[in-house]
């Protein structure tokens, strides 16, 4: 269905928060995040975002013609509205980021990064909008004078994390090759959004409350806090003029106002003149160039399943799994229904969890060693996801934990890098859409940690994603690949994933998640769920997560019963109940009880987001 009628941007968002609070699981006081030294396991630091509660009740979402998913209701629904007046996937896309800018800072925004996938009904494309390193940086960066890496939040509160945003030049480089309604008008949603205001919702507040760094810098603190340093409270309308105005000048100037003239210069000066000082120059933003690139695609059963490839090392490494579990039968194991606490739910079999996560290590093992910014670094993606190297390295897998993987040798590949020894992190959103002609986007951005830099300037968060490198540089004597250089992008965790019925070349799904490293767990549990275990798209992002990154198992807390961890634990597991908050979005290509072809949307119960279309 089409309307016309359409709600003050202020009621519309208060309408949203009342939904919001009344299907959300209050969640409990947040616990202050501690520093954690980069050489620590990844797991230590817990989720990049906080956990905010479970929606228990999501149901699956149907339309005809086109739909929209993303982690926050309004920009869903912007990106509805840009596809209700016509506007392809990446036009809704473009609109749901400016949008997410505003209402979900923690994740996401134009001071930041991003990788996109887009089919356009004949092939797949991929976009590299990741950050790159300032030319003044130095392999050093994030070494303290003694020899030894910086805390993590030392490296991240201030100037020294941030790298050179690059989502707004990906989505100009986006829009130029696939946009249908002009620039300027994909701007609207957002500037008027920042203008009339927004209501605090009760995860953006209970994100702000376990949040230690963010009250010092003087513009976010202003903006986010109350004169006491509390945040202000659920419901609170804020308004984001300076937004507004450097929104404007992006629509009226192109991607070429954030990069060159005031705003850049702004940035800069911002960047340099912190207590804890980055060298991210003018030059630096005027020479930023976003790339494609050749994704990678793999077969998996009657699907093929295509992600990003290097710096992001998702793609690989889902590829590089799906191709393990195509030797090793998972669906055999479905899920099962069981009482968790005073709900009944489906939850994962030990052992699936057990078969996954073994074949997970093996692919963080393989991350760690061989993956960075191809254009640093060689970086040979067909002989890592050749079916015959993963399906020797599948054969590794027994009925005991291996605890820890090392690293595979796959054919002709020649190594002089040591593995990457610091902890994979990164605070990220995800926007799924497919428009009316069946184009589709599936988009994954980030600033890395929660509140990025905690450095605000023109009313938006810069990013830390510089500390997506290793702070390490060399590792027994050898150069650790995601090390720091110049003009180097950092290596992402980031698994934008579209997915292809391999004899009728149609799309199937466009799915991703935020996460951090954790994403890589969480896009292969959702497309497992749907394609092995037959599980509608709501169904499979609500399934409880689980995996390793090479470490401990990973099961998450208050969603599975007691009885998994022990019987993990019986296998040799060294299990950790944690926080996995996830923020999934698919969409999948379904057949409605009209007989009709349609879609179906689905949205991670653990954040506030939604799927919609008409």
């Amino acid at each position: 269905m089409t309307s016309t009628f359409r709600l003050h941007p202020l009621s519309a968002a208060l309408g949203l928060l009342a939904l919001l609070a009344a299907c959300a699981t209050p969640p409990a006081p947040p616990a202050p995040v501690a520093a954690t030294p980069p050489a620590a396991a990844a797991h230590d630091r817990g989720a990049p975002e906080t956990a905010t509660g479970f929606r228990v009740g999501a149901q699956v979402t149907t339309a005809a013609h086109y739909m929209a998913a993303a982690a926050n209701p309004l920009a869903a629904q912007a990106g509805r509205d840009i596809l209700r007046a016509g506007g392809s996937a990446v036009d809704a896309a473009i609109a749901m980021q400016m949008v997410l800018t505003l209402v979900e800072p923690q994740s996401s925004g134009i001071g930041g990064g991003a990788f996109m996938l887009h089919w356009d009904g004949q092939k797949v494309q991929s976009y590299d909008g990741r950050e790159t390193a300032p030319m003044l940086a130095t392999e050093s960066l994030f070494m303290n004078a003694d020899g030894k890496p910086m805390d993590f939040y030392d490296a991240v509160v201030g100037g020294r994390s941030v790298g050179t945003p690059g989502v707004l030049r990906m989505l100009e480089l986006a829009h130029k090759q696939h946009g249908k309604l002009p620039w300027a008008q994909l701007f609207t949603p957002a500037i008027q959004l920042a203008e009339h205001g927004f209501p605090i919702s009760p995860r953006l507040h209970a994100l702000l409350a376990s949040e230690q760094y963010l009250k010092h810098n003087p513009a976010a603190g202003a903006y986010f806090y109350d004169h006491e340093g509390k945040p202000k409270p659920v419901g609170t309308v804020l308004r984001n003029p300076a937004l507004a105005t450097t929104l404007r000048a992006i629509a009226e100037g192109g991607a070429a106002a954030f990069y060159q003239g005031p705003i850049a210069d702004d940035v800069a000066a911002t960047v340099q003149s912190q207590k804890n000082a980055g060298s991210l120059s003018t030059e630096d933003l005027a020479h930023y160039e976003a790339k494609e690139r050749t994704p990678v695609c793999t077969d998996y059963k009657r699907w093929r399943i295509c992600g990003m490839p290097p710096p992001s090392s998702g793609g690989v490494a889902i590829a590089q799994i799906f191709g393990m579990l195509n030797v090793r039968n998972v669906s055999v194991v479905p899920p099962v229904p069981a009482t968790v606490g005073n709900q009944q739910r489906l939850v994962p079999q030990a052992d699936a969890v057990h078969l996954i996560s073994e074949i997970e290590r093996l692919a963080f093992a393989d991350r760690a060693m061989y993956l960075a910014d191809a254009d640093f670094v060689p970086v040979d993606v067909d002989a890592l996801i050749d079916p015959r190297y993963l399906a020797d390295r599948a054969k590794l897998v027994t009925d005991r934990s291996m605890g820890r993987a090392t690293a595979g040798v796959p054919a002709a590949v020649k190594t002089a890098y040591a593995p990457d020894p610091s902890p994979p992190r990164i605070a990220t959103s995800h926007i799924s859409v497919v428009d009316a002609q069946g184009q589709a986007v599936s988009m994954t951005t980030s600033v890395e940690d929660m509140f990025g830099s905690r450095v605000m300037v023109r009313g938006f968060l810069l990013n830390n994603q510089l500390t997506d490198f290793s702070f390490v540089p060399t590792d027994q004597g050898k150069p650790v690949a995601n090390r720091v250089q110049p003009g180097k992008r950092p290596r992402s965790s980031m698994a934008p994933t579209l997915v292809f019925d391999r004899q009728t070349g149609q799309l199937v799904a466009a799915v991703g998640s935020p996460g951090g490293s954790q994403i890589i767990g969480y896009v292969t549990k959702t497309l497992v769920s749907m394609f092995d275990w037959n599980l509608d798209v709501q169904q499979a992002i609500s399934l409880p997560n689980f995996g390793s990154r090479n470490g401990p198992t990973e099961i998450e807390k208050g969603l599975v019963p007691d009885q998994l961890a022990e019987e993990l634990k019986a296998r040799g597991h060294d299990v950790r109940t944690i926080e996995m908050s996830s923020g999934i979005q698919g969409i999948v290509r379904v057949t409605l009880p009209s007989g009709q072809p349609g879609w179906a949307g689905g949205a991670d119960p653990r954040r506030e987001g939604i799927a919609v279309g008409d």
